[in-house]
Parts: structure tokens; sequence; C-alpha cells
């Protein structure tokens, strides 16, 4: 049988709820073996996009393809879903739990035994589901989700609410699953932080609009130092910087030009900008955090 490269595939994806649009002509892509990251605030869209994904709602516009394209009859049975709280009979054990939910989905039961190992709930024995501590409810919900092998998993926030030992559970089988099984992850969070330390390719979304797609590598890249420079005139400091500093990579917000790197140059910059008509009101350097970026991004001064 053919392997799919291209996971998913959204061409000018729109959903609408009245005069509200929830999502905003997206288009994205995910290939097989990435951790892709949709990364927004409450509200975002992020949600609304993946039921769209999995068929629990229906687009206004655009298209989705599955698994190059397979028809959904057959692509859907290659994808475990967990959106927003997970459901499960909260008196029945988690062994149970994957018994019943194995009858439903016409699931091989015989593979509960290793799916409770693989999320570390083999432990669990008599103690009812209902007691579980949220990281346990979210490790079984991603259990049951994995009920029919999936090659691509959709995740709604799977660490919201969880205390730091949870994150690191929940973070700790995404990438087990990953990397032991080949699993593809599709996983929406407002947290970068956490989702940086396990995320190869991430999407920021904000009102509906997918407003950058990039690299873990690329992200990292926008925190740590910055140089900050308050000018008097920033149409004249753009384009000295563009002439004098071309390998330096620079953004601008009101009369600030930002630096992603080259801190070190700041006297060199600062005199060029001066002797080029630029009067210096400000500069200094900054570190800056990966949710920093984030917020800014989003329109949200930090």
């Amino acid at each position: 049988m053919q392997t799919s490269n291209v996971i998913l595939k959204t061409t000018n994806l729109t959903k609408r709820f009245g005069d509200k649009v929830a999502v905003d002509n997206i288009s994205m892509q995910i290939n097989k073996g990435d951790i892709y990251g949709l990364i927004g605030k409450n509200g975002a869209g992020k949600t609304t996009l993946m039921r769209l994904i999995l068929s629990l709602a229906t687009p206004n516009n655009g298209e989705i393809s599955l698994f190059d394209g397979e028809p959904f009859s057959l692509a859907g049975k290659k994808v475990g879903s967990l959106i927003e709280m997970p459901s499960f009979y909260k008196g029945c054990t988690a062994y149970e739990n994957l018994l019943r939910f194995s009858l439903l989905y016409g699931a091989d039961k015989t593979q509960i035994p290793e799916i409770l190992e693989l999320v570390g709930l083999s432990g669990t024995a008599n103690k009812k589901a209902g007691n579980f501590s949220l990281g346990m409810k979210q490790r079984l919900g991603i259990a049951i989700a994995m009920l029919n092998n999936p090659e691509f998993m959709i995740l709604d926030e799977p660490v919201n609410g969880l205390d730091p030992a949870g994150i690191m559970e929940i973070r700790n089988l995404i990438h087990k699953l990953n990397e032991e099984r080949g699993i593809t992850f599709l996983i929406s969070s407002h947290l970068l932080e956490e989702l940086s330390k396990i995320v190869t390719r991430f999407g920021i979304i904000s009102n509906g609009k997918l407003i950058e797609e990039l690299s873990s590598k690329d992200l990292a890249n926008r925190g740590g130092n910055k140089l900050y420079i308050k000018v008097s005139n920033i149409e004249l400091a753009m384009g000295i910087m563009e002439t004098n500093f071309p390998e330096i990579m620079f953004s601008v917000f009101e009369n600030y030009i930002i630096c992603n790197s080259h801190t070190d140059s700041a006297g060199l910059i600062n005199t060029m900008l001066v002797k080029g008509g630029v009067t210096v009101t400000e500069i200094n350097i900054k570190t800056e955090s990966l949710e920093q970026y984030f917020l800014e991004k989003v329109g949200v001064r930090v």
C-alpha cells in the first residue's frame, strides 16, 4: 500500500456562523511525521478548524484533503481525535472503558493492555475513571483515540488545565507516539512555551486567520535577545537598515526598529542611523520569550 506523505491539506478553508467568520480562508499543509502546533488565543478558531477537518462541521468554502486525497470514508479511519474534554464511562476502569469503546469502534480488544501500557495507565487496576486526575483523564482520552491505530491524531488543548507534571506526561506521550509509532499530530494550544518543546512546525492563528507558519527552528530564532531602537523617522530608518545592514532581520512596531539578531552591533547601527539623519531616542536590548513573540504576532503589545 502506498504511503501518504501529505497527511492534511486545506485550501481556502472558511467557516462562518452568521456574521462571525470563525475560520477565515485557511490554507495549510501537514506532512507525515510532523507534530504541528496550532497556536492561538481562546476563540481564535482552533477548535472550529479541527472540527472541520474531522467532518464534525461543514465549511462554507474551501477544500480539505486527507492522506493525499483519499475518500473520507477511508481516510477518516486513520484519524484519532480528542476534541475538548474526553468522554468516557466514569464508573468504569480504564480497561473497561477501552473495552466498551473497542466494541463501539469495532476495534481489536486484544491491543488494550498494550495501549494502557503505552499511555501509562496499566497500573490503575480497579480505580474508576471518574476518580482519575485531570492528566490521567487526558491520557485515557488519548488511549481511546488510539483504538483504531491512527496514523494522524488531532488533539485540542490536550494540556489545558494540567499541572506541570501532567503537562510533562502528555508531552512525553505525544513525543513517544510520534517517535515509536510514527503518528503525525495536529495539536492546538495557547501555551507556546510548552508546545515548543515537542512541536516540529507551528501555525499561528488569530481571529480565524492563519497569520504565520514556521518551523521549530525558525520559532526558536524569534526568541532570545532582541535590539529595540526607537527612532524619529521610521521610514528613513528602515531605508538605512536595508541599505547598510542587509544581513540583519528586523521588524517594525510603531516607532521601533526591532532587530532579531546582531545585538552586539547596537553602537554601529546607532551611528549609521544618526549619520543618516535619524534621531535615536531609545536603544536597548530585551530578552523575549516565545510567548512574547506570539502575543506580538496576534497584536498584543508586551
